[in-house]
This record gives C-alpha cells, sequence and structure tokens, in this order.
C-alpha cells in the first residue's frame, strides 16, 4: 500500500484538478498484462514505483535505503501540444539509512514530463526523474540516484516471482466501487551495488501501484510493514486507521513462502500492536500471524526516519523469526487525502 505522502505534501501547494479528464476506476477483473503493466498507466490518476531495502557493506556498514517515483495525472481542458504543457506530475524522493553513523537523510524532487526531463515508459523500460532512475532489463531493476548527501547505484535481481497483491486482482482498501488499486509487488529482491563507493549486498523490496481513488472519507491513515524473514518468508502487512480510532476491516496483506506461493491475509489473520512511540509515530510493534506461527517484535534502526510528512525507515524483526524490512506510517500529522 505503500505512501505516497509526498503527493499529499505537494498537493498543498500545487493546483492538481482533473481539468475533466475521466480516469480510470481500479475494479475488480483486471486483465494484467506483463512487462507492460511494470510502467505507466496514465489513464489512472496516480501511479507510484517504490524501492526500499537493507544492504550491509563490509566493514559491518548497515544501510537501509528508499527510491520512490510518483506519477500524479494533470489533465487540463486545453488542448495544448508544447512540450512543456503539464499532463502529469512526476515527484520522487530518496532516502538514506546509515545505522553505524546514526544519520538519516532524505531528498525530494517534483518535475514535469518536458522533453525527457522526467517519466516513465514502457518503451525505454525505465521510471526517471532527473537523474534519479530504475532502469529494468527484464525483471532486473537497476536504481541510481545523486543527492548533496549520499549516492548510490544498486541492482536488483527477483529471487521469488512478483505477486499481484489483493483479492480478484484488486487491493481493496475502502468500501465502494473503485475505491483500490491494482498492486504488484516484487517482495525478494537480491541486492547489489555501491552506495558512496561502498560494496554493499542485501535484500530489497518493491511495489507498483496504480489507481484513481482509493481511501473513504473516514480514514486517516494507514501503519504498513514490508517483512523478509531469515527462513525465506516474506510479508506485506497493512491497517488502514479511522477517524474514530478504529480499524478499517479492508486492512489486509499477503504472506509469500520460500517457493514464491502468495497467500492473502485478511484483517482476521493478523494483529499489529504498537510497543513504544517517538513522538507522535508508534515506531515499535508486535506483530503476531497465528496460522504462520508467527510472534514478531518490529523495531526501527533508527528512531528518526521521518520524511516531510509521515515516517518511514529501516526495522528490524526478531521472535520467533528474525529479519528485516521496512515501516510505514502515515496520517497522524492530519488525515491523509488523495
Amino acid at each position: 500500500m505503500t505512501s505516497r505522502i509526498l503527493l499529499l505534501s505537494f498537493a498543498a501547494i500545487l493546483p492538481l484538478s482533473a481539468g475533466g479528464f475521466a480516469y480510470r476506476e481500479a475494479l475488480p477483473g483486471y486483465r494484467y498484462q506483463f512487462p507492460r503493466d511494470h510502467f505507466e498507466h496514465e489513464d489512472f490518476r496516480t501511479e507510484w514505483w517504490y524501492y526500499t531495502g537493507n544492504v550491509t557493506g563490509p566493514a559491518g556498514e548497515r544501510y537501509g535505503f528508499e527510491l520512490v517515483f510518483f506519477r500524479e495525472g494533470e489533465r487540463p481542458a486545453s488542448d495544448n501540444s508544447s512540450v512543456w504543457a503539464v499532463q502529469d506530475l512526476y515527484l520522487a524522493h530518496a532516502a538514506l539509512t546509515d545505522a553505524k553513523g546514526k544519520r538519516f537523510w532524505y531528498d525530494e524532487r517534483l518535475n514535469r514530463a518536458g522533453p525527457g526531463i522526467a517519466g516513465a515508459s514502457f518503451e525505454q523500460r525505465r521510471v526517471w526523474n532527473g537523474n534519479w532512475s530504475a532502469q529494468w532489463n527484464d525483471e532486473q531493476q537497476t536504481l541510481d540516484a545523486v543527492t548533496e548527501h549520499f549516492r548510490f547505484h544498486l541492482q536488483l535481481t527477483p529471487e521469488v516471482p512478483f505477486v499481484i497483491e489483493g483479492e480478484n486482482g484488486v487491493s481493496q482498501k475502502a468500501e465502494g466501487r473503485g475505491r483500490a488499486s491494482y498492486y504488484v509487488s516484487f517482495p525478494l529482491l537480491k541486492v547489489s551495488g555501491t552506495i558512496d563507493s561502498i560494496a554493499v549486498h542485501g535484500r530489497a523490496w518493491m511495489d507498483h501501484e496504480w489507481f484513481t481513488e482509493q481511501l473513504a472519507p473516514d480514514q486517516i491513515g494507514w501503519d504498513w510493514f514490508s517483512i523478509q524473514l531469515d527462513n525465506g518468508t516474506e510479508l506485506m502487512l497493512f491497517e488502514l486507521r479511522r477517524k474514530d480510532g478504529s480499524i478499517d476491516p479492508y486492512s489486509s496483506g499477503t504472506a509469500v513462502d520460500a517457493r514464491g506461493q502468495a497467500r492473502h491475509l485478511r484483517r482476521a489473520d493478523f494483529s499489529l500492536e504498537p510497543l513504544s512511540w517517538w513522538g507522535k509515530y508508534p515506531v515499535e510493534w508486535r506483530i503476531r500471524v497465528p496460522s504462520l506461527n508467527l510472534d514478531l517484535t518490529c523495531r526501527p534502526v533508527l528512531r528518526d526516519q521521518k520524511l516531510r510528512t509521515y515516517w518511514e525507515g529501516a526495522v528490524d524483526y526478531s521472535g520467533s523469526r528474525t529479519g528485516v524490512g521496512y515501516l510505514e506510517m502515515t496520517g497522524y500529522e492530519g488525515p491523509v487525502r488523495f
């Protein structure tokens, strides 16, 4: 489900209107076509490609990294054919957690497509924003990002097949037609490459979602977990929080076994219990999935991994199994709206 709050931050200062263009809804029965569906869907309002990972270096370095690309539809009512006309806004953020140095950095950018400045292209097998990019070669993906504080060049290779999240081809987020997304994950990507010229290796997760509308008016945010365990199991879990403090029944997840077989998890199949807070954010959690005999504690690599208006960072898991992953928490500083 992963956020996507950078869109909301810019939405507060930019006039994001559909301009009369009729965007499609995410409905059950979608016919996925790959590799085409790994790339742009400009007939839907919102889309993102979301990379998060945990890697280590030869001298005990430990890093969490993020590279995220967003596309937000902005179709004007006019027929302006200029290459500079805004048809879509392209947003991105990159972040790095340095566990050994106890530092966290992030950077963000906003562009229009213009003459190749930013975009997503099936023909080029690429998603990019300036000199940040995800270049695809079949299902192998190469990430590049350069910021004032860090740079990375990483190659990601799937170790299990990608997963279509949800049921009936959609990840439903609320009651009602179209309150859903088409959601594809690569739950286990082998990573090798460099961060600031340091050779690293490890594991990553990638999410790709596209939709036009997701949340209901009474939903204020969500807590999302990626979990990569030492026994080869991966999980994605999210809970949707309501204004009255309850958890929405459309909260759900997915479990992927060591063979790459995925199983949908409904709200009743797992529990998420906050254990401790950093400011407004519950950064430690107890996670239980009885059907998998899992009882885990999630702890952040650093407690302060806050971006502009939400928290997202690298975490460790301990308990009945050990592992690594990412935690994202939104809506603690005001309701999320798309």
